[in-house]
């Protein structure tokens, strides 16, 4: 196999993902035993989830997040009042398909602005487009768009 013309090609189509792992399969002898059509699933398998990383990586830049904070992190034993089995249904993100709002409400310092950066990490975990926005700036930018 002339594996320089099919790495230039991979690289060329932007195929990254199976583009290196054809490298490391490369540098592995005892790949030359395994069939070609498990070496081509391995190769489509890499770059699938190549892609998928890269459309969440996308997703949570231009969500603008203010905290890396995520639903698994959640400390339900801090007296705050939140709800499992509610925090849980939130995950799943059927208020998202159901165009439903969540306003989270409390006393200063009590992790609003966490948990709004974890429902919308999980909601672009989810395939959601996010952007997070403070209060005053999602209303002036809300009475910009009226006129």
């Amino acid at each position: 196999m002339l594996t320089h013309p099919t790495l230039d090609t991979l690289h060329a189509l932007k195929l990254l993902g199976m583009y290196h792992a054809l490298l490391e399969q490369m540098q592995m002898p005892e790949m030359t035993e395994v069939p070609c059509e498990e070496r081509l699933g391995l190769l489509v398998d890499r770059e699938s989830t190549a892609r998928a990383d890269r459309r969440l990586k996308t997703r949570l830049h231009q969500a603008k997040l203010r905290q890396t904070a995520c639903i698994e992190d959640i400390d339900y034993r801090h007296p705050r009042g939140l709800d499992k089995a509610l925090m849980r249904s939130l995950a799943g993100c059927q208020w998202v398909r159901d165009r439903h709002n969540v306003l989270i409400t409390g006393p200063t310092g009590i992790g609003k602005t966490w948990l709004a950066c974890a429902l919308g990490q999980q909601a672009c975990r989810e395939g959601w487009t996010v952007l997070s926005l403070r209060l005053p700036r999602l209303l002036q930018e809300g009475s910009i768009r009226q006129f």
